[in-house]
């Protein structure tokens, strides 16, 4: 045994058994890391076993370089590739909590946009045992560092780093190999990363999304019109046709965009401590002229908010990695409902109390053919009207007043609140309703978050109608993405009281309010199964726009031929019958896995997605709408607007003269702000 123990500390005290001993102590964490920290579906022996040995051949070809260098620069060039390479993994552990998905160079090339007021939310994130990833980095320099392992300085055999190297391309070859055995083209066709990082790794995943951003770039410089030729084959034979009972009921109308931030459809009708969470939302949802649709599902990706805004009024998916409204905002060619309403008469204007730069608004916004953007450079913000990302709801919304009433009639608005935001603080003076129990911390919150977003739409709507505007606009109010993420099971147990929450639940409970209320229409709770790329099409035809040569990916969510197929974006969906999660075929209705599903109309629903979600990433990739010729609509210049506050303003006050339809005008003038009525705290104590 003494010999055993004494050839094993001669071989660390050599520079190649160093490296094999960070090689051994970086996989041991990083495996730690994919069992504790991500959730990445591993089933299986083989998926296990590749898990387990991905992250060796990377590392060993990285840490291998070190034997290429003479002495003491061969060590500390490890620790260092280590510390970073760690680094990395760190900051994935924290960003995949919340998000449940990995960095991208997409992401991190947009992180300026999105980058203000994180730190609150990263504070909230961090869990202790996230820093036993650097466990493996400190061993490596206490070992050094007390001379536990002695620094080899002598010349090495030129042959060993060659012979390191050619064994960590030969493993990452069986990796791939054995990879594609269990999943085939996973590198051609993913639309999760989650595949690629427990099938390869981390790191390959990295190169693997580098590469794929780059191939992008490229795609875009070398596209040409005749790359929209099936796209367009594709929407002439998937053309559904609107609902004719409901084209044109709202013709002329104005229309609110009411954007519920992190408002999941369970929180409708829900109670807590025998109160209603959202009652002002509930009475909206159960009203005889609401349209409420119970099966109504956000399809974002890692853009989250900014992947609501461009389904939602583009009918295109958000990207794979990152927001396209970050990397494709500023320069792409789009087919906006804002340039389209404009088009069509209308004023068009979206409200954020928060700094324009975020997800690259003020960029895309003029993309989109959006009129005006006030952003947080039109309200006076006092310290204590900031939550997290921007101004409280129910300041922001009366705040907003005055310049809704100033728009040109009719009018295209669009209201984001932010208040329902991770991580879902709220002083005590705003707080209505206590918190729930479930012991997590992130989810305890949301209620009382939920209840103020509800008490702000309240207030927004009992001004609506002082000032009549409730009679000649359509409200149209969507949650855009989920507030609890699928890392809080045990939590949604208990709030949902299902117990052994899973991922099949977690894909149902991706649904979102969406209601569409306007005095008269015709309304009640629609069951269709739909989701966020289905709202332009559907709101098109209530005012009465054709959308028969468009380039849109969802429909009429009121058409009999509407497709009941929700594609999310990883490539998973849910239908009335057939829920897909992961590799697993779920029954929608009883919620088990359904092995009788044939493989026929697996295939089917399938290649109807990822078709869908990869012709939707040519559209935006490749720039394709520009070469697009959509008859009676003219393409936007992005140079006609300016959301310079002194500039817009000129804009709006000429525009108010010249037009005379605005609220404000109807009033001889005189503002009716003053009847919007608000109980908001801060109001009271700046007084």
């Amino acid at each position: 045994m003494k010999r055993i123990v004494k050839s094993i500390s001669n071989f660390l005290n050599t520079r190649l058994g160093f490296v094999i001993l960070a090689v051994l102590l970086y996989t041991i964490k990083t495996v730690y890391a994919y069992e504790n920290k991500f959730n990445l579906g591993v089933k299986g022996s083989i998926q296990t076993f590749l898990m387990i040995i991905n992250p060796i051949p990377i590392m060993l070809l990285l840490f291998g370089i070190a034997l290429y260098m003479k002495g003491r620069k061969s060590y500390i060039f490890l620790l260092i590739v280590d510390f970073l390479d760690t680094v990395w993994l760190f900051s994935n552990i924290l960003y995949y909590r919340e998000f449940s998905d990995f960095l991208t160079m997409v992401l991190i090339k947009g992180s300026g946009s999105v980058s203000n007021n994180l730190g609150k939310s990263i504070l909230g994130i961090v869990k202790p045992t996230d820093f036993l990833v650097f466990l493996d980095v400190l061993i490596l320099i206490l070992l050094l560092a007390f001379h536990v392992i002695r620094m080899d300085v002598k010349r090495l055999n030129w042959r060993i780093p060659v012979l390191i190297s050619s064994l960590a391309v030969l493993l990452f070859g069986a990796n791939l190999t054995l990879a594609e055995s269990d999943r085939s083209q996973l590198l051609t066709r993913t639309f999760d990363n989650n595949y690629i990082v427990k099938y390869l790794g981390l790191n390959v995943f990295n190169i693997y999304d580098v590469v794929k951003t780059s191939q992008t770039n490229a795609v875009k410089a070398q596209s040409k019109s005749s790359d929209l030729d099936s796209i367009e084959k594709y929407m002439k034979n998937n053309y559904v046709t609107p609902n004719v009972e409901y084209t044109g009921v709202a013709k002329g109308k104005n229309v609110f965009i009411i954007h519920l931030e992190s408002l999941q459809q369970f929180m409708i009708d829900f109670k807590w401590d025998g109160e209603e969470v959202t009652p002002n939302l509930n009475k909206l949802y159960h009203e005889d002229d609401t349209l409420s649709f119970d099966n109504f599902f956000n399809q974002v990706g890692q853009g989250k908010t900014a992947d609501a805004e461009l389904m939602l009024e583009n009918s295109l998916f958000g990207l794979p990695e990152g927001s396209a409204m970050v990397t494709d905002g500023t320069t792409n060619t789009f087919q906006a409902a804002p340039a389209i309403l404009d088009q069509h008469g209308y004023s068009t204007a979206s409200f954020h109390g928060d700094v324009p730069s975020f997800w690259n608004r003020d960029n895309a916004y003029k993309s989109w053919g959006y009129d005006y953007f006030f952003s947080s450079d039109y309200y006076k913000i006092k310290k204590n009207y900031e939550v997290g990302y921007g101004m409280k709801d129910k300041i922001f919304l009366r705040d907003s007043a005055k310049y809704i009433e100033q728009l040109p009639q009719p009018f295209y608005a669009k209201l984001i609140t932010v208040t329902n935001h991770y991580p879902y603080t709220l002083d005590k003076k705003n707080q209505s309703i206590s918190k729930t129990d479930t012991g997590d911390k992130t989810v305890d919150g949301y209620v009382q978050t939920a209840r103020y977003l509800d008490e702000s739409i309240g207030e927004f709507m009992n001004w609506l109608k002082e000032t009549g505007l409730d009679k000649n606009s359509m409200l149209v109010l969507y949650g855009d993405h989920y507030g609890i993420s699928d890392n809080h099971k045990k939590a949604m147990a208990k709030l949902t009281g299902i117990k052994g929450f899973n991922d099949f639940d977690n894909a149902q409970y991706q649904r979102v309010p969406f209601m569409i209320h306007m005095d008269g229409l015709k309304g009640g709770i629609n069951h269709t199964y739909g989701g966020e790329i289905d709202v332009l099409p559907t709101l098109l035809n209530l005012l009465g726009i054709s959308d028969k040569n468009m380039i849109q990916f969802g429909s009429d969510l009121l058409s009999k031929d509407h497709s009941q197929v929700v594609a999310f974006r990883n490539g998973d969906f849910v239908t009335p019958e057939v829920t897909k999660v992961g590799g697993t075929y779920y029954n929608t209705k009883t919620g088990k896995a359904d092995k009788k599903i044939s493989a026929a109309e697996k295939a089917k629903l399938s290649n109807r997605v990822t078709t869908e979600l990869s012709l939707s990433d040519r559209v935006i990739n490749g720039d394709l709408l520009r070469f697009h010729k959509l008859p009676g609509f003219t393409k936007v210049n992005k140079k006609d607007y300016s959301y310079k506050k002194s500039t817009a303003l000129k804009k709006l006050k000429e525009a108010r003269s010249k037009n005379g339809t605005s609220l404000l005008a109807q009033n001889d003038n005189k503002s009716m702000v003053d009847l919007y009525t608000t109980d908001a705290p801060e109001l009271s104590d700046n007084k």
